[in-house]
């Protein structure tokens, strides 16, 4: 695997993110507005911890908030001002694209991908890129926000109206999310549903409730990484 102190070669040290502008405004929002939407979602995402295997790479890192409540040590993304915060978290931080990254197949036991696939090139190219740097025995974690939750459409209008973190947005419904995932090579193992009130009022915190739920505003799913003729089971 990588040395994090291996050079990361220059074109991917140079490469510019429309995040870079945003990264700092971006990760306040987790500590004011955002708090309690964000221990939500944490403790989702965060129930599946005792399953994962080391080490951990979380792709499309962004700030580091979720990687460290899941006690993920890398951190991949592509904007260098978001690495910057995620790297005073104690994140062993990589500058790249998710579709490809510098590491050797089969480099980590868990792989994290939380609210990322809405905003990559290609969802498709991420997931087999996630699939290829998983050992056999890796564990794939996915959060989204379903394209066609309360939240998903709060989202979807915000993208209509060009708000500069999700004009570029692609938001996926959660069986399309099955679909990507069973056509890379994963096979679901547990769903979790949380995020239950409303946009605008968010008042309580919520535990998750096991299982996809059509109403709720964030969805996370286990996957395991399949071997060669092994079947997904959804």
């Amino acid at each position: 695997m990588l040395s994090v102190e291996t050079s990361i070669s220059e074109h991917l040290q140079e490469l510019e993110n429309p995040f870079d502008s945003l990264a700092s405004d971006y990760d306040k929002w987790f500590e004011g507005e955002g708090k309690l939407i964000f221990s939500i979602e944490a403790q989702c995402v965060r129930e599946f911890a005792p399953l994962l295997p080391q080490p951990r790479m979380e792709i499309g890192v962004g700030t580091g908030r979720f990687a460290e409540v899941m006690g993920t040590g890398y951190g991949l993304d592509p904007s260098s001002q978001a690495l910057g915060l995620a790297h005073n978290r104690d994140i062993s931080c990589i500058q790249a694209m998710g579709e490809k990254s510098p590491f050797a197949g089969g480099s980590f036991g868990t792989i994290t991908l939380i609210t990322t696939l809405c905003f990559v090139l290609s969802s498709e190219e991420v997931l087999r890129e996630a699939h290829r740097l998983l050992s056999d025995d890796g564990k794939l974690v996915v959060g989204l926000i379903p394209k066609d939750s309360q939240w998903g459409k709060l989202y979807e209008s915000k993208k209509e109206e060009s708000h500069p973190v999700y004009k570029n947005a692609t938001f996926r419904s959660y069986q399309d999310v099955c679909t990507l995932l069973e056509s890379t090579g994963f096979g679901i193992e547990r769903v979790l549903s949380t995020l239950f009130q409303a946009p605008g009022k968010v008042e309580v915190f919520e535990y998750p409730r096991e299982s996809y739920s059509p109403e709720a505003g964030f969805v996370a799913l286990l996957a395991d990484k399949l071997k060669n003729g092994e079947e997904a089971i959804i």
